[in-house]
């Protein structure tokens, strides 16, 4: 087996225990010789060791001590992140607005709820999304509250964490790069309302975040970087608040993110993985064809090695893929202008310094040479004379 097809197989597998999980069948028999370090490693790619340690208790089969432990410290921690991480978001978001600083809850572990099995859920963090004023301010007051950043996001913001293991995101500007992308993130910010009991921090309404969730996996679709929990999400989300999504306004303003086709792919994909598209109700018109979900999901489970541009059926998705590579092209040629300008600055600083050393002002020269008080015009002679000495004291 090539090591492609064997990141597809070993992608599957992972898939239908995740949706016999979720689905609550029942587990089958695991059958045949598994390379569980492989298993592992792509089931923490896509953030669901935790759910694949569940799915394996039972099953009759044997793992190494070494992987079974290294399963059940994911399951553990994702079982202690939801014993804090409420707690630790209220102290986060009652300090913001006790400080009266504006904010927009993205995602939140609140999120962990619409799972029946809370520690299945992944350890999301708390996203928030505020203006650049505040966003120094909400970062030294984290960093009072002993957070320390833990990667950065280049142009948007930055991850936060605590010895306990909770993370914050925080972002300056909506994680996106392209233009439709801003412009459309903005529509959705200005109708997000005040959270109660807080005064200053606001939230996305039911429907706005579920476009705010399909927006963002058809992105990181673009990006090779989606994975089976933001699916699986998606999916859970949709299933428990679907009576009161409106789909077809949900694909208008879809449309205006120029994702409306390849976004609805995805939620098919997500149904098919871990439900059923019977659950959807599509009509005929709403269907795709199977090549096309194939191609998704090759792309997904080989992180973008297979599914290539070549192969892409979804025109959404190359043309979404150029823009985020022209977004980020454009960023980089900035970013070397701007290295080009302070070089160019420092050059020039670098020269004036050395000519303001060569020729100092009159009132300096005049401590050196008096006589410059009586004649201004020997003021040349005098810086002259001035390097000559010093190239003699030199030699």
């Amino acid at each position: 087996m090539t090591m492609n097809n064997r990141v597809i197989v070993e992608g599957r597998f992972l898939v239908n225990m995740a949706g016999a999980f979720i689905r609550q069948d029942d587990q089958r028999p695991i059958r045949g010789q598994l390379d569980w370090e492989r298993i592992y490693r792509v089931a923490d790619y896509h953030k669901i060791t935790n759910m694949v340690y569940l799915s394996t208790l039972g099953t009759g089969k044997k793992i190494s001590p070494k992987w079974q432990d290294a399963f059940a410290e994911r399951y553990w921690q994702g079982l202690q992140y939801g014993e804090v991480c409420k707690e630790a978001e209220q102290e986060i978001l009652m300090l913001l607005d006790m400080r009266e600083i504006s904010c927009a809850i993205l995602e939140s572990c609140e999120f962990r709820n619409l799972y029946q099995v809370p520690e299945a859920a992944s350890n999301v963090p708390l996203r928030l999304l505020m203006d650049e004023e505040s966003y120094t301010l909400a970062k030294g007051f984290l960093i009072d509250l002993g957070y320390e950043t833990d990667r950065f996001y280049t142009g948007f913001g930055e991850r936060m964490k605590r010895v306990s293991g909770i993370r914050v995101e925080i972002y300056r500007k909506p994680p996106f790069q392209t233009p439709a992308y801003e412009k459309q993130m903005q529509f959705l910010l200005r109708r997000a309302f005040v959270k109660e009991p807080y005064h200053t921090v606001r939230t996305l309404n039911l429907e706005d975040r579920f476009i705010f969730y399909m927006a963002s996996c058809a992105y990181r679709y673009a990006q090779d970087e989606l994975v089976i929990r933001e699916l699986m999400d998606l999916y859970l989300y949709h299933r428990t608040w679907q009576e009161q999504i409106n789909l077809d306004h949900v694909r208008k303003v879809l449309s205006d993110f120029r994702v409306e086709q390849l976004a609805g792919k995805l939620l098919h994909l997500a149904y098919m993985w871990f439900g059923s598209m019977e659950e959807l109700n599509l009509e005929e018109g709403q269907r795709f064809e199977p090549e096309e979900y194939d191609v998704l999901e090759e792309r997904i489970l080989s992180r973008g090695i297979l599914g290539g541009s070549d192969r892409e059926t979804d025109q959404q998705a190359v043309i979404l893929r150029e823009m985020i590579e022209k977004s980020e092209n454009k960023e980089r040629r900035s970013e070397r202008a701007e290295r080009r300008r302070q070089r160019n600055a420092e050059r020039r600083q670098e020269f004036f310094r050395k000519i303001r050393w060569a020729f100092p002002e009159y009132r300096y020269m005049c401590t050196m040479y008096p006589i410059l008080e009586k004649m201004p015009l020997f003021l040349p002679f005098c810086w002259i004379m001035r390097l000559l000495r010093f190239s003699l004291i030199r030699k």
